[in-house]
């Protein structure tokens, strides 16, 4: 007999509260093995791969991609035993689910009519997803499973393999759309006139949502769909279909995009705002002469150690902030709130802030006051290589004690960054340019830079603030100094 096991939404790490269905790895009807990667998903800080804790077939998707729920959510059914029958019983908890993923009436207007998953009808077929049409509805919820070679899949349950489907986040509630209808692939159900009027105005009718009953195609639809394409052309930034506006709501002059804030977006506007209006912030500055870690870096490049990471001026800025740290410990901290204490660090994370197309992500260096100059090297190298892949994992990004943001990688002098949460303070090296510098009493040409360091002045006196970016300045002025305070 058929053992049918649902995989519930893990907490992923670091109290996770939901996270969005990215990507699926499976189809119904896979087979699957223990830690085979079944999907993968998008938390607040990072995209998450998650494995498979049985072994047998897929039964049902129960999450489509793009739809976010909560920790504890079953997302996939699987057959553990799939020697018996193959139709598994509707779990009690399915209606539940659906109405826990099923978008409000703005959300389904947004990325067209709700699908019969919604309301537990029969879904599309796999060519009709890859279109966007929509699909019949009818049915009872957890009606008839993907039919041998048919193609099609149980509403509420995922896509066919290959296949497409809009973006969206779920609804707490609400009501949900009326499914529509749709023809045949390629073929909207529109009256005649409706037809003569598309093919007047240039538009592909097979685009447009129907709002008629039964999904049927009206005038005003047309018109609207024409409106929209119209406005896209006179839009200030024509033919713009940049990735980050894919999961947003064009208006209907093409004017605007509106994009839900999601997933690393939210997490970090959410930690942004309390640590700007919770922590203190007060921020020093310091101009220093780098000529000599420029020489520095030259030197390690040429290095046959150094030949397998890419060594650059962040290196030695990083290396710098750790020797000062270990000078003036009492800056690497953090403030209890709840307990009215203060927390010590004896360890340095060192954060490093990466900007992704996802949004801004801080790994850190786990233990970096214990590293020399090449493991540091490699920990940095790793860390930007996979906030630049989106594979960061939420341990990568716990626990950090003090940071650094590289602003002249961008071509900025400095900046006032703001703190990474619960730490005291935040180093922003900028731009190192070629400058007229006094050196040893006469005008030449060095390479300078402006270092910028933020800190809770609720942890960080002034004195204490300014020793380090002096200290920080000091090793980069003249790395040699490292050696004395290493």
């Amino acid at each position: 007999m058929p053992v049918f096991q649902q995989f519930a939404l893990p907490d992923a790490g670091e109290g996770l509260t939901e996270a969005e269905i990215v990507e699926w790895h499976v189809a119904a009807g896979d087979t699957v093995a223990v830690n085979q990667v079944l999907v993968e998903i998008e938390t607040a800080k990072s995209l998450v791969e998650l494995p498979c804790p049985w072994q047998g077939v897929v039964t049902r998707l129960l999450v489509e991609p793009g739809v976010t729920v909560p920790v504890g959510t079953p997302i996939v059914e699987i057959d553990t035993d799939p020697t018996g029958p193959a139709t598994p019983t509707p779990s009690p908890a399915t209606s539940e689910q659906v109405r826990a993923i099923a978008p409000t009436s703005s959300d389904a207007t947004d990325g067209g009519a709700a699908t019969s998953e919604q309301v537990g009808g029969r879904g599309p077929t796999s060519s009709d997803a890859t279109e966007g049409a929509d699909a019949t509805g009818g049915g009872a919820p957890g009606g008839a499973r993907q039919g041998e070679g048919g193609g099609a899949v149980l509403v509420g349950y995922g896509v066919a393999s290959g296949a497409t489907s809009p973006r969206r986040r779920a609804s707490s509630g609400g009501p949900v759309a009326p499914p529509t209808t749709a023809g045949a692939r390629g073929h909207a159900l529109a009256k005649p006139p409706v037809r003569k009027l598309a093919r007047d105005l240039g538009l592909d009718l097979d685009v447009v949502a129907g709002t008629g009953p039964g999904g049927i195609v009206t005038r005003e639809d047309v018109l609207e769909q024409s409106a929209r394409a119209q406005g896209r052309e006179l839009a200030t930034y024509p033919g713009d279909e940049a990735s980050w506006l894919a999961s947003g709501t064009v208006s209907a002059d093409g004017r605007q995009t509106r994009v839900p804030v999601r997933s690393v977006r939210k997490r970090t506007a959410e930690a942004m705002v309390a640590s700007a209006f919770t922590a203190p912030h007060v921020t020093v500055f310091h101009t220093v002469d780098v000529t000599r870690t420029m020489k520095l870096v030259e030197h390690l490049r040429a290095d046959r150690e150094f030949a397998d990471v890419r060594v650059t001026p962040l290196l030695i800025a990083a290396k710098a902030l750790l020797l000062a740290v270990r000078r003036h410990p009492e800056i690497n901290a953090s403030w209890d709130e709840a307990n009215q204490e203060i927390v010590y660090k004896h360890y340095v994370n060192l954060g490093i802030a990466a900007a992704t197309p996802r949004g801004l992500v801080v790994p850190n260096v786990k233990d970096a006051h214990r590293l020399g100059l090449l493991p540091l090297a490699q920990g940095l190298a790793e860390l930007t290589a996979n906030a630049r892949a989106g594979t960061t994992s939420p341990a990568q990004t716990a626990d950090g004690t003090i940071t650094i943001t590289n602003v002249g990688v961008f071509g900025i002098d400095t900046g006032t960054p703001i703190l990474n949460p619960g730490e005291a303070a935040i180093l922003a090296f900028g731009a190192i340019r070629l400058q007229p510098w006094v050196h040893r009493g006469k005008i030449k040409p060095r390479h300078v830079t402006q270092l910028a360091l933020s800190f809770d002045h609720r942890l960080v006196d002034g004195e204490l603030g300014s020793r380090v970016l002096a200290d920080v300045a000091a090793v980069l002025q003249d790395p040699a100094r490292g050696l004395v305070w290493g």
